[in-house]
């Protein structure tokens, strides 16, 4: 393996084991997925991708990439990866209500572009989130998916170096195959170097959390599911029963707080918004109360996600129904009686336009999913064992009421699920659609540094 030849070639620079940088170079959102890699491109222009593939494929290396880093499954021990930071711009075209990602940029930056000519993205909870991992799993946003779908619906054109070295731009009338299969499988098909996608008029938001002492949990989860249930499209909830950290990030109320957080948000009049909250704070007293008519731009303060790396550890469950015996199990198994460590279990209320087809045919496979749920345990290496046993014991005890499919982004690094599980997630037809356009552009699985699409 010529490293050196490499090193000539690209623009940007090129990092092995004991370089400086190497460690900055290849770290990740979550402290606990470290990257291993035998060399690291960081790559400064679509004409380096092309290039580190190309020598991984003749050195016989496997290719990741790490984005924003929140989801990185497999260390990938031996591989090659792609850092796109040096080549990360972002473009909003205002009259056309279209932005133009490049790179790795994170939503804040998108976020940041757009607000000011009234437009908003469809991002995730947490403005760190790197736009392009999250669009390529579908992406749900806790503010605009119930009314418009899955973030991945918006996307216009795709710009993706294959595993030939090629540089292909799919769209809904070119390279069609990829345009499907890319939306919805992640990482398996290339290495996404640039996505156009539209935005929408929001300006403001009626949003925010409602916290509740953890103490109530039995009363406020079933108040919850049925208020979920009779919100329009424009109205988005989702719940979760936190044991917070004391960080100095969350307001005071809530650091250290044993919690359950009811988030909300409404498209739409503010007065019509707090109208339709009514019925959860008729329950009464809470910790703290955000909820108010706020700037879209915002809207991470819905979620309160950490903004900053740490160690955890996660997994999630599509569920079909939440009946009463489901939340009497949540209760015991995260309520005020038990001995749960984890930061937050939550559960997301779907629905809406998310079970509408796009009018682009996609391959993400949660379309028709009434509820994911989804477990976090902030804690280091030396705790691993406990929080896997605990997050388990969630998966577990809800798994009466799974449904087999559920949201790609949250399918955790943990779980390094076989080729026939994967395909349980997507559907058998869905899954062989995808297999058929991997085995066509990525014949010798370059791109497996992911929760891997093959035949099984």
């Amino acid at each position: 393996m010529q490293i050196n030849d490499l090193r000539s070639q690209l623009t940007g620079p090129v990092f092995v084991p004991g370089d400086p940088g190497y460690d900055e170079e290849r770290a990740t959102f979550n402290l606990n997925t470290p990257l291993t890699p035998a060399v690291v491109a960081a790559a400064a222009s679509p004409g380096d991708v092309q290039l580190a593939v190309r020598f991984a494929a003749a050195n016989g290396l496997a290719v990741a990439v790490r984005g924003g880093g929140h989801l990185q499954p497999r260390a990938g021990e031996g591989q090659l990866l792609l850092t796109l930071d040096r080549m990360t711009s972002v473009h909003v075209d205002a009259e056309r209500a279209v932005a133009r990602v490049t790179g790795s940029p994170r939503w804040q930056e998108v976020l940041a572009a757009a607000g000011p000519h009234g437009l908003a993205p469809m991002n995730g909870s947490s403005p760190t989130v790197g736009v392009v991992g999250y669009l390529l799993g579908g992406g749900v946003s806790p503010v605009l998916s119930r009314p418009h779908g899955y973030a991945s619906d918006q996307i216009t054109s795709i710009d993706v170096v294959t595993a030939d070295g090629r540089l292909r731009t799919a769209t809904p009338t070119d390279e069609t195959d990829l345009f499907f299969a890319l939306r919805g499988s992640r990482g398996n098909l290339g290495v996404v170097t640039a996505v156009e996608f539209r935005l929408l008029p929001v300006r403001t938001v009626y949003a925010g959390g409602l916290w509740f002492a953890g103490e109530r949990v039995a009363e406020v989860l079933p108040a919850w599911r049925d208020f979920a249930a009779t919100l329009p499209d424009a109205a988005t909830t989702s719940v979760a029963v936190q044991r917070l950290p004391d960080l100095p990030d969350l307001p005071e109320p809530l650091r250290g707080a044993f919690v359950v957080h009811v988030r909300y948000s409404y498209v739409g009049p503010a007065g019509e918004g707090e109208r339709l909250l009514a019925p959860m704070r008729a329950l009464g007293a809470t910790v703290l109360d955000t909820v108010a008519e706020v700037p879209y731009t915002g809207s991470a303060m819905i979620h309160h996600d950490p903004p900053l790396p740490l160690p955890y550890f996660d997994r999630s469950l599509g569920l079909r129904e939440l009946p009463d015996a489901a939340l009497a199990v949540l209760t015991g198994i995260a309520g005020p009686r038990s001995d749960c460590p984890l930061t937050s279990i939550e559960i997301r209320a779907l629905g809406g336009a998310l079970d509408r087809a796009p009018e682009t045919p996609d391959a993400v496979p949660s379309r028709g999913l009434p509820f994911q749920l989804f477990a976090l345990g902030i804690a280091g290496p030396d705790a691993a064992a406990p929080m896997h046993g605990h997050l388990a014991g969630v998966i577990t005890g809800m798994t009466p009421w799974a449904h087999p499919r559920r949201m790609v982004n949250f399918v955790s690094p943990e779980e390094a699920l076989t080729p026939g599980e994967l395909r349980d997630v997507y559907g058998a037809e869905l899954y062989d659609r995808i297999v058929a356009v991997k085995e066509k552009h990525d014949p010798d699985n370059l791109f497996r540094i992911n929760h891997n699409i093959v035949r099984n």
